[in-house]
């Protein structure tokens, strides 16, 4: 079993104006339906409300303090900004309590920085990358993650995304420079089943243990093969290898896939 040390931390309780009431869901949908398998139970949470847009243009803003988000891999950064309002980001590495960050066009190219994706030099990494312009950032957002800007065409930046992919990006998009914190996350070992059970992760049974009615690769005496040339979900459909992406009317924007 291993941890984090949680030195960057330098908050341990929340802002109580930035949080929300978790309600916990397990998996289910809006018609009580199971649309995510294996969830329930877990810690009790409360929301951050995390500031993925950064709108709050050519108003500088000072770094309060590094905190813990038990919604997210990554840690966040409280922001005081000038105006007197207060803000939580996603906090990027580097980043340390006393810092001064400032969101819009024109402002200076350094970590923590929100800016166009015009304004931002080739060969820089970034994170919470906006796929349209004033949506709020969609990409990009785990624990030690980082995509790079590899190149301009008109009204497009090309972006090389954490999986392989190349995509186009709206050049008015906006993009935080920097690489996400708390890269050691990859690393943690949880140990034990209990500590799965924190998270919100309920127990998975294999197919291969199930009966036939249950599961394709159920039934038969004693351990059987799966018996297929391919294996399969619950409900019979196609479970490895098999493309599951249908949306010709952004496939113009991705230059390279991430399997190829």
């Amino acid at each position: 079993m291993t941890g984090l040390t949680f030195e960057e931390i330098t908050k341990t309780e929340p802002e109580k104006s930035l949080t929300l009431p978790k309600k916990r869901k397990a998996g289910r949908n809006n018609q009580g339906k199971i649309t995510v398998r294996h969830r329930g139970g877990g810690h009790k949470r409360r929301l951050r409300i995390i500031d993925f847009k950064r709108d709050k243009f050519g108003i500088p803003g000072k770094v309060a303090a590094i905190e813990y988000d038990p919604n997210r891999s990554a840690f966040i950064a409280l922001i005081h900004y000038a105006d007197g309002e207060k803000r939580y980001i996603i906090a990027p590495e580097g980043l340390k309590p006393g810092d001064v960050i400032c969101s819009g066009p024109g402002v200076e190219k350094k970590v923590g920085n929100a800016l166009p994706l015009k304004e931002i030099p080739v060969g820089t990494l970034v994170h919470n990358i906006e796929l349209y312009p004033g949506r709020g950032g969609q990409l990009v957002r785990a624990a030690g993650t980082a995509a790079l800007v590899k190149g301009k065409e008109e009204g497009y930046v090309h972006v090389l995304l954490p999986s392989g992919e190349l995509r186009r990006i709206n050049e008015n998009c906006l993009a935080t420079i920097g690489r996400v914190s708390n890269a050691d996350h990859q690393n943690v070992v949880l140990g034990k089943a209990g500590r799965k059970r924190w998270l919100g992760w309920r127990p998975t049974v294999r197919g291969s243990a199930m009966p036939a009615g249950e599961h394709p690769h159920g039934g038969g005496e004693g351990k059987a093969p799966i018996g297929m040339p391919c294996p399969k979900t619950p409900w019979g459909k196609l479970a490895r290898g098999v493309k599951t992406r249908r949306n010709k009317r952004t496939d113009w924007f991705i230059l390279k896939r991430r399997k190829e």
